[in-house]
This record gives structure tokens, C-alpha cells and sequence, in this order.
């Protein structure tokens, strides 16, 4: 079928095939805000997921629809958490926070060398913090005092205590948990907010 149409047209179609789905359930062409929602038994609100195949052929210019269940599973394969993305101004201030105040390690099989920008690539785990130094889009002043009410990365730790007295010793300002629970936040030189929970 991506043969037949050139890609604006075959997305334009694609859109009515969707568009014409739901309208079908539900009467009338739904606005982005009346799209069908489901929760399910662990308690997180899920968009249903109508999925809409169209085949065709240029002789008997048919097309025929499939539609998938709304209750279908979306499986590729997810297996965890490759690494999260940092921008920072200059690595080398970033690097001396990650490494040798957090303790981190760089991984030398990265290959931040290929790359149109400088950066490194940190262990936490079997997973990494990739730095990026780039421009940052977002404003460093007027972030929320307290990291869990910003965007941040979570790293799993063995002992908060620790990490509060390595902290307290480089004189670097954190938070605690608002719940209670065994978690401290803070934010490196760029204003990244960064959680450390115990487990």
C-alpha cells in the first residue's frame, strides 16, 4: 500500500482510517480530549490503543480494515532502562560532581568521541547517565526547591545516610523526601534534579 500513495497522502489516509475507527465506537469524531480512556487493574490510565491495518491492490482498488481489540497488549520488548540524557555546560565541572562527588564511573566503551558534541558516558548500574554538553532550552532559576517537583532522574542506592554526608561534606544543598521514605534530592552544577533512593 506505501507503494501506491506518496507519504503525505498515505498518512492523510491513515488518519481518516483512524478517525473513521473511532467514530464508529463512539458516534461522532472524537476532539483530542474525548478519546477513549481505560484503567486497568493496577490502577494506570491507559489511551485505548485502536489499531487500524488498510491493505490494497491498484486492480480491484480495495481496502480491506482489520481493527485490533482495544484490549490488546503493546509488546516490542521493553527490557529496562539503556540510559538517561543530561546537558550540561562544561563537562569537565560536570564530570568532577558525577565522578568525584557521586563516585561514578566513566564507561570507556561509549563512544562520546564520535559524536558532533562533548560528552561522557557514567555507570550507574548496569545502566548510564549519558552527559551532553549543549545549550540547555530550559531556565536555571525559579526550579522548585525541592527535586521531586521537577523533572529528575531516580538512582537506586544502598544507604541515604551515606550519600547525606558525602553530600553535607561537599557542602551541596538536598532536599529529603517529602513522604518519609529513605530518599534524598539534589541537583548538579547544571540544576538537574537528581533522586537517590534507598532499596
Amino acid at each position: 500500500m506505501a507503494s501506491l500513495l506518496n507519504p503525505s497522502a498515505a498518512i492523510s489516509f491513515q488518519h481518516k482510517l483512524n478517525r473513521s475507527s473511532l467514530s464508529a465506537l463512539s458516534g461522532n469524531t472524537p476532539t483530542p480530549s474525548k478519546i477513549p480512556h481505560a484503567f486497568t487493574g493496577n490502577g494506570r490510565c491507559q489511551r485505548l490503543n485502536l489499531k487500524t491495518k488498510a491493505t490494497g491492490s491498484v486492480e480491484g482498488n480495495v481496502i480491506d480494515k482489520e481493527s485490533a481489540s482495544a484490549g490488546d497488549k503493546i509488546d516490542y520488548g521493553v527490557v529496562g532502562m539503556h540510559h538517561v540524557g543530561i546537558l550540561c555546560e562544561n563537562l569537565e565541572r560536570s564530570l568532577e560532581f558525577y565522578q568525584d562527588i557521586l563516585g561514578l564511573e566513566i564507561n570507556e566503551a561509549r563512544p562520546h568521541d564520535k559524536l558532533p558534541y562533548r560528552g561522557a558516558w557514567l555507570w550507574v548500574g548496569s545502566e548510564m547517565i549519558h552527559l551532553m554538553e549543549l545549550p540547555n532550552p530550559d531556565p536555571l532559576t525559579g526550579r522548585p526547591e525541592h527535586g521531586g517537583r521537577d523533572r529528575h532522574a531516580c538512582i537506586s542506592i544502598r544507604d541515604v545516610s551515606k550519600l547525606q554526608a558525602i553530600l553535607d561534606k561537599a557542602g551541596i544543598p538536598y532536599t529529603l523526601s517529602r513522604s518519609g521514605r529513605p530518599a534524598i534530592f539534589t541537583r548538579d552544577p547544571d540544576a538537574n534534579a537528581l533522586e537517590f533512593t534507598q532499596v
